[in-house]
């Protein structure tokens, strides 16, 4: 059994900008943009304006999903 890249809210919000980064560098996105407030953080994808922000958890799988598809 695999162990998930985090354990927390905090580290999977890490694990989403990591992700985010690699998503950038192979150009899968052109940028995006985090909010960082004291108890959480909100995900800005450009080219998405009608969506409403990203939570961490949203991020994560959306990178995720874009590198997976990209690597197949």
């Amino acid at each position: 059994m695999s162990k998930a890249p985090f354990h927390d809210e905090y580290t999977l919000a890490e694990t989403a900008d990591q992700l985010g980064e690699k998503a950038m560098q192979l150009g899968l996105i052109p940028s995006f943009l985090v909010r960082h407030f004291p108890d959480s953080r909100q995900y800005y994808i450009p080219n998405e304006n009608e969506s409403p922000p990203l939570t961490p958890e949203q991020a994560y799988l959306r990178f995720k999903k874009l590198i997976e598809d990209a690597e197949k």
